[in-house]
């Protein structure tokens, strides 16, 4: 058996799940770098590996566990610390994989000293209640130790939920919604702009319910519209919270980008009662397309789940009939997973409500999937011809050693232009550049030029 390390210097985490759980992850590291510590890479042999977790699925916890499991194998030498909603939830199962050393719940995970701690007769756990999270830590993506040439970063501004809907773990995992102060808030996104960052992505469970005294969401906004940083993107927002006035900030900033993550999750109002959503169709529909109408050539895309227990073949029908009637950009799939300790696992084990049979929910999953590659087709289409900005991000080469440039459209398009001549040399990567759009890909990307 190989021995432990006794004297710690170097860390190294892996991050499954949201958004959220990135900029977290990056807080913690730099909390260590702080404290004298190095950021391993991949192919050292760090003292600590951190794992950290995502709980929103059946299938987002198995990840978890094998990504637990692969981290053991591949840093046999390494302490491992297993922390996120996976880690505040199911302690006990990662607890029985052997090679874990420390498991951190939502509270816990932020004070590095327990990464170090050890158990004499086992894994070393700290899982506090989340009703003893009190107020949110503040978290971004790296700045001290930015990784070159990468343009966007995020920025937690909430955590936590109170909407409470009937198959989300997610409030079990992190608890009540709490919002940043906006003056720490600033700090960050101007601390995230001085260290280059060219996008900002605003980060949290439930962002647009932020609220700080009497500054909302839209209010937060506008002040972070202020900050000199090239692009602001919101993240994923709850329908009931596309205000009017939200709507308004957003069109008449040149910062933020024209770009919703709306989640829909039941198409039909029979589902979305049962879910607990706080929405109808109706509603929705109305919010989508009063964004849509007010806001030039704006995206907006949206979840979609399958398979929710009691719904029937009418309530998929009318799902798909009104998902098909709605000018979005793209579709997120996903099947309902029943989460242990939320109001559906309680319906679904009294008999209350039946689950979807799985055939059933494979042929109602192939027929949305199949549906939203034609919603996004039909968007990127839309450009074709068209000059757009691109952030670039990334440089690639492709057949024949042809080198490649990408990046997003501020409607959160992906495009790829091919890079000639001069251009090969040029410090392409986070910059913004104007680009003809050219057609669109077979892997529903854009493809384009540099407009001279």
């Amino acid at each position: 058996m190989v021995k432990k390390r006794d004297r710690i210097k170097t860390i190294f985490a892996v991050t499954l799940g949201c958004k959220l759980n990135y900029a977290e992850t990056s807080s913690i590291l730099e909390r260590f770098v702080k404290c004298g510590w190095r950021i391993a890479s991949k192919d050292e042999q760090p003292d600590v590996v951190v794992v950290h977790t995502c709980a929103v699925t059946g299938q987002a916890e198995q990840k978890s566990r094998q990504q637990i499991r692969r981290m053991i194998r591949t840093y046999p030498a390494s302490r491992i610390v297993v922390i996120g909603c996976y880690a505040q939830l199911s302690p006990e199962r990662i607890e029985n994989i052997e090679g874990v050393d420390v498991i951190l719940g939502s509270k816990g995970k932020f004070d590095i000293e327990k990464y170090c701690a050890a158990e004499e007769t086992g894994v070393f756990i700290d899982v506090a209640p989340v009703a003893s999270i009190v107020s949110p830590v503040p978290a971004h993506s790296l700045i001290e130790n930015r990784e070159m040439g990468r343009s966007r970063a995020f920025l937690k501004i909430q955590d936590g939920c109170d909407y409470g809907c009937g198959y989300c773990a997610i409030p079990l995992a992190r608890g009540r919604s709490l919002s940043i102060d906006p003056d720490v808030v600033l700090d960050g996104a101007r601390a995230l702009a001085g260290a280059g960052y060219c996008e900002i992505v605003l980060t949290g469970v439930n962002i647009a319910a932020y609220r700080f005294g009497e500054l909302d969401f839209a209010g937060l906004l506008r002040l972070l519209d202020q900050v000199d940083v090239q692009r602001i993107r919101v993240s994923s927002i709850e329908p009931d919270c596309l205000t009017d006035e939200l709507i308004d900030v957003v069109a008449s900033s040149k910062r933020i980008m024209p770009h919703f993550h709306l989640p829909l999750q039941g198409g039909s109002d029979v589902v979305l009662r049962a879910m607990g959503r706080r929405y109808t169709t109706a509603y929705y529909h109305d919010r989508l397309f009063e964004a849509v109408r007010r806001i030039s050539s704006c995206a907006v895309g949206a979840d979609v789940m399958t398979g929710y227990p009691g719904e029937t073949g009418e309530d998929f029908q009318s799902a798909y009939d009104f998902i098909a009637s709605l000018p979005l950009a793209y579709l997120h799939i996903f099947t309902c997973s029943i989460r242990p300790g939320t109001a559906l696992a309680r319906q679904v084990q009294s008999g209350l409500r039946q689950p979807v049979a799985h055939d059933i929910v494979r042929h109602r999953s192939r027929l949305l999937r199949e549906l939203g590659e034609r919603k996004k087709r039909e968007f990127l289409a839309s450009f074709v011809g068209r000059e757009v900005n691109v952030l670039i991000e990334e440089r690639s080469v492709g057949e024949g050693s042809v080198l490649f440039c990408s990046g997003y459209t501020p409607h959160y398009i992906r495009v790829r232009i091919a890079i000639e001549g001069s251009l090969s040399t040029e410090p392409l990567i986070g910059m913004e550049r104007r680009v003809k759009v050219l057609n669109v890909s077979g892997d529903l990307d854009l493809e384009g030029i540099f407009v001279t």
